[in-house]
């Protein structure tokens, strides 16, 4: 899912061409799983998945460690879910959850009031493989100033009946 942006040319840290090659094994990925920001996000996730339910009590979230889910109309597609969602009137949503350290202006403008492309691509992605009627993105933006972290939280909301065009 996270490698759809690149698919459609809208992923800033991986190309089209890069991603064949990693696929084809032409290239071998680079193992970034020892990474502190790729460490944060993924220990955060349970904890802002929990946040959420607090804050939001009117929607079930569901969770399974180490998902995969298909869909038999697009058998070459997998979605990796941070949660399932289910709102009062029983209509199916997806959570996805991302941390990022903020690191320049350009860097804060990129959330500015919206979705970078690259989640946003992966949300509509989501939501198609798994016929999902909407998804939360929750994010969690860090800023460090004097060794002293800085958090702001969006929650962006995105009902697959406005965006079937995208």
């Amino acid at each position: 899912g996270s490698e759809i942006s690149a698919v459609i040319g809208c992923n800033p840290y991986l190309d089209n061409v890069t991603l064949w090659e990693l696929k084809t094994g032409k290239r071998q990925p680079e193992d970034i799983s020892d990474k502190p920001y790729v460490q944060y996000g993924t220990q955060a996730e349970m904890h802002l998945r929990g946040l959420f339910r607090l804050d939001f009590p009117q929607y079930t979230v569901e969770y399974v460690d180490n998902n995969s889910w298909t869909n038999s109309k697009y058998s070459w597609a997998l979605a990796s879910l941070d949660g399932w969602l289910t709102d009062p009137e029983g209509r199916k949503g997806i959570l996805e959850i991302k941390t990022s350290e903020v690191l320049s202006s350009q860097h804060r403008e990129k959330w500015k009031d919206q979705i970078p492309q690259n989640y946003y691509c992966q949300c509509l992605f989501y939501m198609a493989v798994l016929e999902a009627d909407f998804c939360v993105l929750k994010a969690q933006l860090k800023t460090v100033f004097d060794d002293i972290p800085y958090l702001q939280t969006k929650h962006f909301f995105i009902n697959r009946d406005e965006v079937q065009e995208d």
